[in-house]
């Protein structure tokens, strides 16, 4: 999978938060636009939501140190 900006990257772990109940600030809409061409993310009626392979690329991608 493609590398996420650190934009993108910290859009697609709001959205996580989001979909667990979290208040979370504003989604940029041309990261969350990115997110949903990469089949991360989906337009909602509440706006944008983390999809399944979302949710998985963050369970998988390396801790940072």
């Amino acid at each position: 999978m493609t590398d996420l900006t650190d934009a993108q990257l910290h859009a697609l772990e709001n959205l996580r938060r989001k979909k667990h109940g979290e208040e979370v600030p504003f989604v940029n809409i041309a990261d969350a636009r990115a997110l949903t061409e990469l089949g991360l993310a989906e337009r909602s009626r509440e706006g944008w939501d983390i999809t399944a392979a979302g949710a998985a690329f963050l369970v998988r991608r390396p801790n940072e140190a």
